[in-house]
C-alpha cells in the first residue's frame, strides 16, 4: 500500500499523514505506537509543522522593520516556547504565569507584550522588573495603575494603548473581540483624548498602538478595515504631537478545521505591508515598527488529541461511541460548538454507521463531534485533529479527571514526552483538611 498524503483538509502540509500501512503517523512516528507508549488522551505535537507555520510569517515579514509575537494563550507549554525562542519569536501574554512561562522557556523579555483586560498590580510590577517591550493598556483605570506602580518602581513603563476600532471579524461571537459591545480596548472615539492623559502621566512612555479584533477570522477584509481605522488615528495623534514609534496589529488568523480557507500568512502580511507601505509614503514617514501576535495559526493544526474508543452505544435514535477524551480534555466544541475532524489510526474494519463522539463526563454538553460516518469497534484509536490550539491551554480537572500527557515529535520523528499525564497526588497537591475535620 502507498503512502496516504492529505491535499486538503486540516492534515494538509502538516506533519501528519498515512504511512503505507495505513497507520496515521507524524513525521513517521505511528501514533499509535505513542498511543501505547504514553496512553491515552494524549495530546501529540509536531514539531516540523510547529515551525513551518511561524516560519511562513518570519518569512513574509523578514524584510520589513516587524516582530512576530506568538500568542501564548493558546499552547504555553514550555517546549513550544522554547521551540518559538528559538526561532526568534516575541510572545504575546496575558498573565504572571504566562510572562513566567517565557522567561523559564528561555524567552527575551524585551520581546514580549502583555495584553489583557485585567492586570494586576503584581502583573505590572513583574512586567516592568523583567523588562518587557510593551503594555498592551485597555482602559483609563489600568493607565493609572501603571502610571502608580511605575512611580513606586522608579521605572517608565512603555505603553500602548488598545484601541477597539469597531471591526465585525465574521467569526463567532465568544472569540470576536473589536466590537464595541465587546470588554476589549478602548473605543476609538476616546483614544485622542486618552492618549493625551497618558503623555501627561508621571513613569508613562506612549510607544505604540494596538488593535486585536478577534480570533478564527478567515478573509482579508476586517483586517484591512482594522488597519485602516489604525491608521487614521495614527494620523490624528501625530498631528497632535504624539509619537507612535510601532503598530501592534494583533492576530487572529483562521486555521482550517474543516472547508475554511483562511488567507496563507503570507498572502495577509504582503496585504498588511503593501497598504502600510503606501500610507507611509504618501505622508513621507517612515513607516513605525510592525507588531503581529498569532497563536491558533501557529500551532492549530500542528497538534492532534489521541483517544481510545472504551464504549460503543448504538441505539435507534443516537449511536454513541464513549471516547476517553472528553469535555475537560478539549473545551472547545461544548464551549464553541466547534467542529475538529475526526481521523482513525488504523484502518477501520467495522461498518460504517453515523455515530456522536462523546466523554464520559457527566453533562449533555460532553460531546467532541457530532454525527460523524465511522466504522467503529471498542477499543479503536482516533485522532481529533486540529487540536494544537485551545486544547491543552482550556483543560481542566472537571470530574477529577486528570489532564492528558503531551508528546512532541521531532523532525526526526521522534516522540518526546513533554508534560506527564497528571496523578491523583497532582490533583489533591495544593487542597488540605482543616484539623477541626479530622477529629
Amino acid at each position: 500500500m502507498s503512502p496516504t498524503v492529505f491535499t486538503s483538509g486540516p492534515l494538509a502540509g502538516t506533519a501528519f499523514q498515512r504511512n503505507g500501512e495505513g497507520l496515521l503517523c507524524c513525521d513517521g512516528q505511528s501514533l499509535t505506537e505513542i498511543a501505547t507508549t504514553f496512553g491515552t488522551p494524549v495530546y501529540v505535537y509536531s514539531e516540523r509543522t510547529l515551525i513551518d507555520a511561524y516560519q511562513q510569517f518570519s518569512g513574509a515579514a523578514q524584510n520589513e522593520n516587524a516582530l512576530i509575537c506568538y500568542a501564548l494563550k493558546a499552547n504555553s507549554n514550555l517546549a513550544i516556547i522554547r521551540l518559538l525562542a528559538t526561532e526568534g519569536a516575541g510572545f504575546d501574554i496575558v498573565s504572571l504565569g504566562e510572562l513566567q512561562r517565557v522567561l523559564a522557556a528561555g524567552g527575551q523579555a524585551d520581546r514580549i507584550v502583555f495584553s489583557g483586560v485585567g492586570k494586576t498590580r503584581l502583573e505590572i510590577m513583574a512586567a516592568l522588573q523583567a523588562g518587557i517591550k510593551c503594555l498592551n493598556v485597555e482602559s483609563e483605570a489600568e493607565l493609572h495603575l501603571i502610571s502608580e506602580v511605575a512611580v513606586t518602581l522608579q521605572k517608565t513603563a512603555p505603553v500602548s494603548l488598545r484601541v477597539n476600532p469597531d471591526i465585525d471579524a465574521q467569526t463567532h461571537p465568544y472569540i470576536s473581540t473589536g466590537l464595541k459591545d465587546n470588554k476589549f480596548g478602548i473605543p476609538m472615539d476616546q483614544a485622542e483624548a486618552v492618549y493625551q492623559r497618558a503623555r501627561s502621566l508621571p513613569g508613562i512612555s506612549v510607544i505604540g498602538i494596538d488593535c486585536h479584533i478577534g480570533s478564527q477570522i478567515t478573509s482579508l477584509s476586517p483586517f484591512l478595515d482594522a488597519i485602516d481605522r489604525v491608521l487614521g488615528l495614527c494620523d490624528r495623534l501625530h498631528a497632535a504631537g504624539i509619537q507612535i514609534h510601532h503598530l501592534d496589529l494583533g492576530g487572529g488568523l483562521g486555521i482550517c478545521y474543516d472547508q475554511e480557507a483562511p488567507p496563507s500568512p503570507e498572502s495577509l502580511l504582503n496585504a498588511v505591508f503593501d497598504k502600510l507601505h503606501k500610507w507611509a509614503e504618501i505622508r513621507g514617514r517612515d513607516m513605525p515598527e510592525i507588531l503581529f501576535e498569532f497563536g491558533r495559526a501557529i500551532v492549530g493544526n500542528a497538534g492532534v488529541l489521541v483517544t481510545r474508543v472504551d464504549l460503543l452505544k448504538p441505539g435507534t435514535h443516537k449511536n454513541f461511541a464513549i471516547i476517553d477524551a472528553a469535555m475537560n480534555d478539549l473545551m472547545r466544541p461544548a464551549l464553541y460548538e466547534a467542529w475538529h475532524g475526526i481521523e482513525p489510526l488504523a484502518k477501520q474494519n467495522a461498518p460504517e454507521q453515523v455515530w456522536d463522539l462523546v466523554g464520559p463526563v457527566c453533562e449533555s454538553g460532553d460531546w467532541i463531534a457530532r454525527e460523524r460516518r465511522l466504522g467503529l469497534v471498542q477499543g479503536d484509536l482516533l485522532a481529533i485533529l486540529s487540536a494544537g490550539a485551545y486544547g491543552m491551554s482550556m483543560s481542566s480537572n472537571y470530574n477529577s479527571r486528570p489532564r492528558a500527557a503531551e508528546v512532541l515529535v521531532d523532525r526526526q520523528g521522534q516522540a518526546h514526552l513533554i508534560r506527564r499525564r497528571e496523578a491523583f497526588s497532582d490533583l489533591i497537591g495544593t487542597e488540605k483538611i482543616p484539623d477541626y475535620l479530622r477529629k
